[in-house]
């Protein structure tokens, strides 16, 4: 574990701190939509911040979605967010590894993400073919919808992935 760093599940009295975070790290982006929605979501979803010094310094959320006709619980990843300024010291994978700890506790079977697979391959993320997002992916995205499994989970059946309100922009899927 990162020196002076703690992880625990995120307050309401946190969403500041939060929203801050994303703002700092995705300037281009305006993901605070997204990220109060997940806020929001209490029990169907999972939040974690990373504090160093009293300071939000990370932030991970994953929504409990289903695959559309199965009963598996799947969740999806994202977003994930650390400080610019401590980017590549271990604070990410760390937020992604005792998530994963509370996911199995959720029995959860398969986690889903849309993202970099540099970066998520090194947690064993694959490229997912089967399970498809809720709006098609840019061409150019190939590779980027990747989903990994735990514990003895079998396969989710084929399908769309079904994900709340908050996943429903379909800006956050094309652009």
């Amino acid at each position: 574990m990162i020196s002076n760093l703690e992880i625990r599940e995120s307050r309401p009295s946190d969403a500041a701190g939060i929203e801050q975070l994303y703002v700092d790290t995705f300037p281009d982006e305006d993901l605070l939509p997204l990220v109060r929605g997940l806020l929001n979501l209490g029990q169907r979803a999972i939040s974690l911040v990373a504090i160093r010094e009293k300071i939000i310094v990370g932030h991970i959320s994953f929504t409990f979605c289903h695959v559309e006709g199965g009963k598996d619980k799947v969740a999806l990843l994202g977003p994930l967010a650390v400080t610019p300024a401590l980017h590549k010291q271990g604070i990410g994978s760390a937020l992604v590894q005792s998530s994963f700890k509370q996911m199995e506790s959720a029995t959860i079977g398969y986690i889903f993400v849309l993202g970099d697979p540099a970066y998520y391959s090194r947690f064993g993320f694959k490229a997912e073919d089967k399970v498809t997002t809720p709006y098609p992916l840019p061409t150019e995205w190939h590779g980027a919808w990747q989903s990994l499994k735990l514990c003895d989970a079998e396969a989710p059946h084929e399908g769309k992935i079904s994900v709340p309100e908050p996943w429903r922009q379909i800006a956050l899927w094309t652009s």
